[in-house]
């Protein structure tokens, strides 16, 4: 069911933050932390690769048994049939149990509470970017890749830590930072014109493992990659929720914000990203995955109302109110086991996880129909003016309309008689629970949810004991059911970008407005132009780089051979890339007589002018812009404030204006 487990153990922290205070771990990381995680995911891998060449194995026998019509042959390929059939049973049964691991991930605590099912993160191997990056580099911005070492391996070491991310705060932040570093990378690598973008399509493919099957998947896209991202993130939230010790109202609070966070991040997914070649990124798992999550933040927020306050027996409007919020959890469940019931998803979803699905769902319609029961039997006779309220719980009216059933028993026979029947739909369903549970061989091995179906019932049936009189022989009535609500909805929260800050790790190669894979330019230079009476004869207009707005004709820059729509690039051999309209001028008004030497980058034909254009991005319609995700350009530069997170919906962009500005006159 967890298909992980990681030491987390005082002496695993001990070193893993020793190393980080080494400096040769990232932040975030947890190296220790890969070891069985990884060798489960390799299991799964070599566990369905068996299982496919067995059917391979049984498709071949099935036509060859048809086909042919020698008895013996027919014999000899009835007879290796049951062994692949045999064969595949016990592949599958083995990948069940892998599947079915989830003690790893439930807390530490004294409280019982029912186990939560998190997801595993998508592994990776190692990329190598050197090779493309420097290539790319070189070939199409013109400049030396192997000065640009250190930004590559900078890049790489980011992605390494990535594979190992702590279940904290820090790995959270380790993840997020990566992906902004990727939408950078987008913006300067990703073409318009080809969506894989130059950088992936000169890198081998980046092999992603899926979580569900730990299938590997490989897709040559930058896109894929962010989208694996964006998954780990929300699969981290949920291994961080059901990490959370429920038993105090704390621990339920972290877990609801954790299980919401991670929903958030599942729809967000599912929204803006589509044709993934693996199973666990497809719409209709990430949609089930994102009901998964709510249906657990429902869960916790039952549990955080259960702790808030003792509830009395006698208190019937506060058990009601528990009544309802757990019919509300168990209706969550139903949506999420018949979401995982239906083709595709009930083909990769791990057997235990529906069947545990199941299995909550029984338990809490049960427990609200247990609460509803003490609230009839224990609870102190109702005033005229809550009978309204009881009415709405019991029989779904609504508050303004007249009563269009039998109104509550408000004798205390008939009310104990009504409990009665609620208890036993309780017994009902948690029997029934208990049996869901003896039937999957992974979840029998979770001693803890047996703890919490079977205690239910004994509690259950205690009561019911007590309810039952000798005497009574008659068939009560059905017990209607508890009307589903709830005073908290959990929903869903996309991550939350900006709260990272990252800079370009390539900002030595410009401002992204200009250059990056989409603009196709020219270099000249050093072009020397001389002062004149009326000053250089050209006038500057924004920042980062600054752009030639105008040349006068036949002035000292039109004869230099400048035009209008150059940007500056370098002044007096000093590299201004990244300089703001005010630095150039006075650099330039700092020139004597004998003139500055300029060189000035041209926009070719079909490149894509800074001010003008739509951007085509390369997933599906999240927009940021640099400020919103936390982007952050390096001193002294600023960039331009375009969108660079957008995925797949058209934005317009433009680059900042500046002021128009004459040339400084000596």
């Amino acid at each position: 069911m967890v298909p992980e487990g990681r030491p987390d153990g005082a002496g695993a922290g001990e070193e893993s933050a020793r190393l980080q205070a080494a400096g040769s771990v990232r932040k975030g990381c947890d190296l220790l932390a890969n070891s069985q995680h990884g060798c489960l995911q390799s299991r799964r891998a070599r566990i369905h690769q068996q299982i496919n060449r067995e059917l391979r194995m049984r498709t071949g026998a099935e036509n060859l048994y048809r086909a042919t019509s020698n008895a013996r042959v027919r014999e000899t390929v009835a007879l290796e049939l049951s062994y692949v059939n045999s064969s595949l049973q016990l592949l599958k049964e083995e990948l069940e149990g892998l599947d079915g691991n989830v003690d790893a991930n439930q807390p530490q605590s004294e409280g019982i509470t029912v186990p939560m099912i998190p997801l595993g993160l998508k592994e990776t191997k190692q990329l190598d970017w050197a090779t493309p990056l420097k290539e790319l580099i070189s070939g199409h911005f013109g400049e030396d890749g192997a000065s640009y070492e250190a930004e590559i391996r900078e890049l790489e070491d980011l992605r390494q830590a990535t594979r190992t991310p702590s279940r904290s705060e820090a790995g959270l932040e380790l993840l997020t930072a990566y992906y902004n570093q990727l939408c950078f990378q987008e913006a300067r690598f990703v073409t318009p014109a080809r969506s894989l973008g130059l950088l992936f399509h000169c890198l081998t493919r980046p092999c992603r493992y899926d979580s569900l099957t730990g299938v590997p998947a490989q897709q040559r896209a930058l896109a894929f990659e962010k989208g694996s991202v964006l998954f780990n993130i929300g699969a981290l939230h949920t291994q961080i929720g059901a990490r959370q010790d429920r038993s105090c109202p704390e621990g339920t609070s972290c877990a609801v914000e954790a299980f919401q966070r991670a929903a958030g991040a599942f729809s967000l997914l599912r929204e803006n990203f589509s044709h993934a070649p693996s199973p666990d990124m497809s719409p209709a798992s990430l949609s089930m995955l994102e009901q998964l999550m709510t249906a657990q933040a429902q869960e916790c927020v039952f549990e955080g109302l259960s702790l808030q306050a003792p509830v009395a027996p006698r208190d019937c409007l506060a058990q009601l109110h528990l009544a309802q919020e757990a019919a509300q959890v168990a209706a969550e469940y139903r949506l999420v086991h018949q979401t995982m019931a239906q083709p595709p998803v009930q083909d990769y979803v791990p057997f235990p996880w529906t069947t545990l699905v199941h299995v909550k769902a029984e338990y809490f319609r049960a427990l609200a129909h247990y609460h509803a029961a003490l609230a009839l039997c224990d609870g102190a006779p109702v005033a005229e003016a809550e009978l309204p309220a009881l009415e709405q719980i019991f029989l779904g009216l609504p508050v303004s309309s007249e009563p269009r059933g039998p109104a509550l028993p408000q004798e205390q026979e008939e009310r104990r008689k009504l409990g009665k029947a609620h208890l036993k739909r309780a017994i009902l369903g948690q029997e029934e629970a208990l049996r869901l549970h003896a039937v999957c061989r992974a979840l029998r091995r979770v001693d803890l949810l047996q703890v919490v179906l079977v205690q239910a019932l004994r509690r259950s049936l205690a009561k019911y004991s007590e309810l039952d009189l000798e005497d009574d022989f008659c068939e009560a009535a059905e017990a209607p059911d508890v009307r589903p609500k709830t005073r908290r909805r959990p929903e869903g929260r996309a991550p939350s970008f900006s709260r990272v800050k990252v800079a370009d790790i390539f900002h030595r190669l410009g401002p992204l407005s200009v250059f990056s894979a989409k603009n196709r330019w020219r270099l000249a230079g050093p072009i020397h132009v001389a002062r004149g009476e009326g000053g250089f004869g050209f006038t500057l207009r924004g920042d980062a780089p600054v752009l030639i707005a105008a040349v006068v004709p036949g002035g000292r820059a039109a004869a230099a051979g400048l035009k209008q729509g150059d940007y500056i690039v370098s002044v007096n051999g000093q590299p201004c890339r990244w300089w703001k309209h005010a630095d150039v001028v006075a650099q330039l008004k700092g020139v004597g007589d004998e003139g500055v030497s300029l060189q000035v980058l041209t926009l070719l034909p079909g490149a894509e002018p800074p001010g003008s254009g739509d951007r085509r991005p390369a997933l599906g319609g999240l927009l940021r812009s640099q400020k919103e995700c936390g982007w952050e350009t390096p001193e002294p530069a600023q960039a331009s404030p375009r969108p660079l997170l957008g995925w797949n919906r058209k934005a317009k962009r433009g680059k900042s204006g500046g002021r128009l500005s004459p040339a400084p006159h000596p």
